[in-house]
C-alpha cells in the first residue's frame, strides 16, 4: 500500500449544548488557540476549523456554535450553522458537560442525531469536576440511546483523555488524501482571528455587564517594514449605554481590553502588534445581511 493510499482525512464536527466546552476542546485537540473561550454562552457564532495531523490521518475539526432553542435571528443562524456542520461531517462528537448532565438542549441534540440516523462519539467533558460514582449512571443513560460508537471521558481544560479521543477519531476517518497542507492549523483568515481575539477579551472582561450582541470587525491590517503589523478594529454595540460600558471611566476599560487583546495577538502571530480599538453604536448590526455573510452564517435561517 502506498503512503498516499494509507492516509486518512475527514471532517469531525464537535456539537453540544452551549458552554459544553467545544471551543476549549478544539483548542486542546489542535494544540493551539483557535476558537475563543468565555463564560458567556453561545460565544462561538460561526464555524471554526481546526486542522491537526495524527499519524497518517489529517483531522479537520469543526467547532460549531452551541445548539439550543433559538429565538432571535442571530441565534437561529448559529444553530443552523451547527447542524450544517454536523450533517456534512464524516464523524460527529457530542460533547456533554458531565457536571450538568443531560439538560434540555442536550436531549434535543440526541433526538436530532437519532432522527437523522447518524452515529456519534460521546465525549463526557469536565469529568475532573465530577465524582466518579456520578459518571457511571450518566454514561449508562447515554449509552442506552443506541447512537454512540464509543465513549470518552475527558477534561478539555486540562487535556486529560483528549489524546485518546484524537487517536480514536483518526483511526475512524475514511481513507483519502489530505485536504490541507501539513502545517496549516485553520482556514480562518488572520483578520477574522484577530477580531475573535478581541471579542474574547470583551466577553471575558464584561460578560456580566454587556449583552450578548457585540461584534468586532477588523477594519485595517497593515504590514510594517519592521515585521510588525498595525491592526485597527471596531467594536460594535447596540446602544450608547453599552458603548459607555466598553469604554469605561476615562477610557480605562477599552485600554485594558486592548492591552490583553494585543498580548494574545502577539502570542498567536509571533510578532509585534500595534492594536487600535474603536467603539461604535450600530443598533441594527444583528439584522445586517452582509455581516451574516462575513460570519459564514445564513441570514434567512
Amino acid at each position: 500500500m502506498t503512503e498516499a493510499a494509507a492516509r486518512r482525512c475527514g471532517y469531525v464536527a464537535l456539537v453540544g449544548a452551549p458552554n459544553a466546552g467545544k471551543s476549549t476542546l478544539l483548542n486542546q485537540l489542535v494544540g493551539t488557540k483557535l476558537s475563543i473561550v468565555s463564560p458567556k454562552v453561545q460565544t462561538t457564532r460561526s464555524r471554526v476549523l481546526g486542522i491537526v495531523v495524527e499519524g497518517e490521518a489529517q483531522l479537520v475539526f469543526v467547532d460549531t456554535p452551541g445548539i439550543f432553542a433559538p429565538k432571535r435571528r442571530l441565534e437561529r443562524a448559529m444553530v443552523a450553522a451547527a447542524w450544517a456542520g454536523a450533517e456534512d461531517a464524516d464523524l460527529v462528537v457530542l460533547l456533554v458537560d458531565a457536571a450538568r448532565g443531560v439538560d434540555e438542549d442536550t436531549r434535543g441534540i440526541v433526538d436530532r442525531i437519532k432522527s437523522a440516523k447518524r452515529r456519534a462519539v460521546l465525549a463526557l467533558n469536565k469529568v475532573d469536576l465530577v465524582e466518579p460514582p456520578r459518571l457511571l449512571p450518566l454514561t449508562d443513560r447515554l449509552r442506552r440511546e443506541g447512537i454512540f460508537d464509543a465513549v470518552f471521558m475527558v477534561s478539555a481544560l486540562t487535556g486529560d483523555g483528549v489524546a485518546d479521543l484524537r487517536r480514536h477519531l483518526a483511526a475512524a476517518l475514511p481513507e483519502g488524501p489530505w485536504l490541507y497542507p501539513e502545517d496549516q492549523l485553520t482556514d480562518l483568515p488572520q483578520r477574522l482571528l484577530a477580531a475573535e481575539a478581541t471579542r474574547e477579551q470583551v466577553f471575558l472582561q464584561l460578560h456580566q455587564e454587556l449583552p450578548y450582541a457585540t461584534m468586532v470587525e477588523t477594519d485595517l491590517w497593515e504590514e510594517r517594514e519592521d515585521g510588525s503589523v498595525k491592526i485597527s478594529q471596531t467594536i460594535h454595540v447596540q446602544r450608547a449605554s453599552q458603548k459607555a460600558i466598553v469604554l469605561g471611566k476615562g477610557g480605562s476599560r477599552i485600554k485594558e481590553i486592548g492591552a490583553r487583546a494585543r498580548a494574545e495577538l502577539e502570542r498567536m502571530f509571533g510578532r509585534r502588534v500595534h492594536l487600535f480599538l474603536f467603539v461604535r453604536v450600530t443598533e441594527d448590526w444583528s439584522e445586517d445581511r452582509e455581516r451574516y455573510k462575513q460570519m459564514g452564517l445564513e441570514f434567512e435561517s
